[in-house]
């Protein structure tokens, strides 16, 4: 009985481990680690969040309208749509 439980563990785990592999390689989601407002040179406003990918640990910074940068809080979870993962 505890060899079929062990494999039982093992083959979930190993399920589990390729099922996340699968789900990072396409995340585009973290949390919010940053938010500025920065300007170009021509003086328009960049409303900027900086996510930490949940898989990778990667921090990126994207620009998005001030409604998204609003509503956006450091430490929430986010999803950042038409992107690559990164």
């Amino acid at each position: 009985m505890k060899k079929l439980l062990l494999a039982f563990v093992l083959v979930t785990a190993v399920l589990s481990s390729c099922n996340k592999e699968k789900l990072c390689k396409s995340s585009t989601c973290g949390t919010i680690v940053n938010d500025e407002i920065t300007f170009d040179a021509a003086g328009n406003a960049c409303y900027s969040l900086s996510i930490k990918n949940k898989c990778t640990d990667n921090v990126k910074t994207f620009c998005f309208d001030y409604s998204t940068w609003f509503d956006g809080n450091i430490g929430e979870e986010f999803c950042v749509e038409g992107t690559t993962p990164w």
